[in-house]
């Protein structure tokens, strides 16, 4: 580990320009893929989330090492951004509803197309509830155009979703009923619940059978009641990167795969089902300032007893930038000083005399999610055998 970071610090200190910045290391991200590619079943397609990956750079990377076309979109500057370069052969499901103003300004500002992306054949809208099936059913009709719907349904986290044969019965008919302006495309069911929920209330066995078994009425409801809306290619997309792992059989009803976060595998996906994935994303930043012991505005008289009380404040630094959803990885034993208080612009972090650091050295954290950290830095630095390579740039998001 100190190889590795010795050798990313030598390396930023000679580059560009020293400012905060988010590395992704290809070589571990390789090692990932491969780990999900082995305990995959064979007929379930893959779909990457591009909210945890937001960078076309490496949803390409990633796609050409799965031999994947399929994305999942929660956002909709990204849709407008990828409606822009993609190409006719991707799929694109919705993650979440979509506020029917927000489907109309998509589509009243498509980019100018110099691709072949069709964004009314290859973009599945989720629709929730039997209303806003009502109101895509209206807007197909405003651009008098043909659009797809996918229904999200609850297998158990309640968060929204059919979640009832009954209701959905009602939503499928009204598909049906105006199947000249929207096609039945799928199901979306997402399940995270199933690993999270402790034991003593429901076992991860139990949850994900409850889960799987509603899934398998709802699409038997569709071929049995409505033979109409069936296809053999219609999208039964679930999982995630918590519970991939558990839909290996084909006991699983779901023949899509939606995952993102466990590719660079921020902390908050330190849990036991993806044990064998590592991280393969770091924030890594400059320190700016270095001070002997630690002095805190207002108790300036109690330095001695603060470094007395704790080792850790015989050094003090101050780093560009910070408070991010991150934690502190690399040296081992640094540590913000909660005494200063957090700041964006020169965080205070606290380490031991065993650290030796210097100014413009670089400390280096882990983000604790990616969808959102990411898009804190202007672009991705990646890096291949500990070298840093051209870089890589974010999806708008405006």
């Amino acid at each position: 580990m100190d190889t590795y970071f010795e050798n990313l610090n030598k390396k930023l200190k000679n580059y560009q320009r020293a400012i905060p910045c988010l590395l992704v290391d290809l070589d571990v991200l390789d090692k990932n893929i491969n780990t999900l590619q082995s305990n995959l079943r064979p007929n379930a397609d893959l779909r990457i989330v591009v909210k945890s990956l937001p960078s076309l750079d490496l949803i390409d990377y990633i796609l050409q090492k799965i031999n994947t076309h399929k994305l999942m979109v929660f956002h909709q500057p990204f849709l407008t951004d990828l409606a822009s370069k993609l190409d006719n052969e991707k799929d694109v499901l919705l993650g979440k509803p979509m506020p029917i103003k927000t489907a109309e300004y998509f589509y009243q500002n498509l980019p100018q197309q110099t691709n072949e992306f069709n964004p009314y054949t290859q973009i599945q809208w989720l629709v929730d509830t039997k209303e806003r099936i009502q109101e895509y059913i209206h807007l197909a009709k405003q651009l008098q155009q043909k659009i797809r719907l996918n229904i999200e349904i609850d297998v158990g986290l309640h968060r929204g979703g059919f979640s009832s044969l009954e209701l959905l019965k009602e939503g499928l008919e009204l598909i049906k009923e105006n199947s000249n302006f929207i096609e039945f495309s799928g199901y979306m069911g997402y399940d995270p619940h199933v690993v999270k929920l402790p034991k003593i209330i429901l076992s991860e066995k139990k949850a994900l059978k409850k889960a799987n078994e509603f899934y398998k009425q709802c699409k038997n409801e569709v071929q049995q009641n409505f033979p109409s809306l069936w296809k053999e290619n219609l999208t039964f997309n679930g999982a995630g990167s918590p519970t991939l792992n558990l839909h290996k059989t084909k006991e699983s009803p779901i023949n899509d795969i939606a995952i993102g976060s466990c590719f660079v595998k921020p902390t908050t996906f330190n849990i036991p089902s993806l044990e064998e994935f590592h991280s393969a994303a770091f924030i890594a930043t400059p320190i700016l300032k270095k001070f002997k012991n630690t002095t805190i505005p207002g108790i300036e008289k109690f330095k001695s007893l603060l470094n007395f009380i704790n080792p850790i404040n015989k050094q003090s630094y101050f780093i560009y930038g910070g408070y991010w959803k991150a934690s502190y990885y690399y040296p081992k034993g640094i540590k913000e000083n909660s005494l200063f208080g957090h700041s964006t612009n020169q965080t205070m972090i606290n380490a031991s005399k065993k650290i030796n650091l210097k100014i413009d050295d670089f400390v280096f954290l882990k983000p604790q999610q990616s969808e959102f950290v990411f898009l804190q830095f202007g672009e991705i630095l990646p890096i291949r055998n500990g070298k840093i390579l051209k870089a890589w740039q974010l999806l708008k998001n405006k």
